[in-house]
């Protein structure tokens, strides 16, 4: 075998193995364009960047994470890129610029595509180094009205979108128009990336299964003595073990008190006997996010008030899941949850005074409509799930809560914070809870994804009882 040979066998099996980690269809990707091109119409262009790179310090990065809008539409991984989507385009709609290759540069920092592989492997019409993007896209632009970009997003390319247009205003003389419109690419692409296809939503089973079974494992790891830190760390083993190395966001460990913290991340206290643990972690799967929160006691058994706590969120939770059903409106899930929440916030007396009588509310709608709630539930009831966390899509519709369809996910996520110094029953202070799970709106039943850890009180310490692990001090 000669070296030229050697050569192109290992590129051709980088090129394999780099491809296996972005396990996109390539036909749904085209069929994602095709009807984008349609919308777009011949008066439009759309231009979706990369990522950029993220230092960390001086000069090592984060770990790259590509821009959501640029893989749901290409699937192309590496930074340094620009997809663009021109309709009717003599030679080709879809072009994609990015780094060349670059023997030396990849003894550094691995394999690149290069411009023969965006258009073998992500089925660029043609494609370009990025540094020639400045000389050829006013060409493209030319004789176009819209410009369609990620309008305001990143100040540097909101700058190369101006500058591009004035290079294409230089050649009116040649008798090139240039484009009068910028638009945000957020009503052509977030839209769509708000209903998941089949290959999507496995994604996301996985996703959600791979999480379930961390948390599952951290329910048989805590107890009285074990740090915060450690059940992070095995969260993230967990998930990395099944091929999930990244998560969707930093994981909430939160015990006692610190699960009062809605965005508690330090992570950094030790649990405690009597406490309960705030747990809301999720991995990210080639892309796609997870985003379960589970709360159990650090001993293995909830206390009599906890317990109590537990069981009016739980039953909220399931109020609110029961919602997520085609037609109704996405407000609908968060009004059940206000409403069993605020009747037993009052049975349990920590919602006292005007509007209750004899530990029961005399106008439930009132102590919704003042908020009564509102010192122990800050928070909604859920969110958009998909590539990102807070997943794109608009929430209302000429002004109205828009209507639950087949095929979106969000979060089914309600919780009770008594802080340690709130006005409320001492047994009550310093406890926090959220139950968090991941629903698919179907034809029929919503489908709980996250569905394989547990959450009913008795299951929680039966999982917890069935392992006995020593915690080191």
């Amino acid at each position: 075998m000669t070296k030229a040979t050697q050569a192109a066998t290992g590129r051709a099996a980088q090129a394999t193995a780099a491809k296996a980690q972005h396990p996109y269809n390539g036909a749904e990707l085209r069929r994602r364009r095709q009807a984008l091109l349609k919308a777009l119409g011949d008066q439009a262009v759309l231009l979706v960047p990369a990522a950029p790179e993220v230092i960390r310090n001086r000069d090592v990065h984060h770990p790259y994470r590509q821009s959501s809008d640029l893989t749901w539409l290409t699937g192309f991984p590496e930074p340094d890129a620009v997809a663009v989507l021109a309709p009717k385009r003599k030679d080709g709609a879809f072009v994609l610029f990015c780094r060349a290759r670059d023997p030396e540069r990849e003894v550094w920092d691995g394999f690149r595509y290069g411009v023969e592989g965006a258009v073998e492997h992500f089925g660029a019409d043609q494609a370009f180094p990025i540094g020639e993007l400045d000389e050829r896209l006013p060409e493209i632009l030319g004789d176009r009205r819209q410009v369609v970009y990620p309008l305001g997003l990143d100040d540097d390319f909101d700058r190369r979108v101006m500058g591009w247009l004035r290079a294409v205003r230089a050649l009116a003389r040649k008798g090139i128009g240039a484009p009068s419109e910028l638009i945000s690419s957020d009503r052509y692409l977030h839209e769509r990336r708000l209903i998941k296809s089949k290959s999507e939503l496995k994604l996301m089973r996985r996703a959600a299964a791979i999480s379930a079974a961390a948390h599952q494992r951290l329910m048989q790891t805590a107890a009285p003595g074990c740090p915060e830190q450690r059940l992070e760390a095995t969260f993230l083993a967990a998930c990395a073990e099944q091929g999930a190395r990244f998560q969707a966001y930093p994981p909430i460990v939160g015990s006692g008190a610190n699960a009062c913290v809605l965005h508690y991340v330090e992570n950094a206290d030790v649990l405690r006997d009597g406490d309960l643990v705030l747990v809301d972690a999720g991995c990210e799967l080639h892309g796609y996010a997870s985003d379960i929160t589970r709360t159990f006691p650090a001993n293995g058994r909830f206390s009599v008030p906890q317990r109590r706590l537990y069981e009016l969120v739980l039953a909220a939770q399931q109020a609110a899941i029961a919602k997520v059903r085609p037609g109704n409106r996405w407000n609908q899930p968060h009004q059940a949850a206000l409403k069993v929440l605020t009747r037993g916030l009052v049975e349990l007396g920590l919602i006292t005074g005007e509007g209750i009588a004899d530990g029961v509310a005399t106008d439930l709608k009132q102590l919704i409509k003042d908020e009564r709630y509102k010192p122990f539930f800050m928070h909604k009831t859920g969110h958009w799930l998909g590539m990102d966390v807070h997943d794109v899509g608009q929430y209302k519709q000429d002004g109205q809560w828009r209507r639950f369809e087949p095929g979106m996910v969000l979060t089914v996520e309600p919780g009770l914070y008594i802080a340690p110094d709130a006005e409320a029953p001492a047994e009550y202070r310093g406890i926090g809870i959220r139950i968090e799970d991941d629903v698919l709106v179907t034809a029929g039943e919503p489908e709980v994804l996250s569905a394989g850890v547990p959450k009913d009180p008795d299951a929680i310490e039966a999982l917890m009882a069935a392992n006995t692990p020593g915690a080191d001090t």
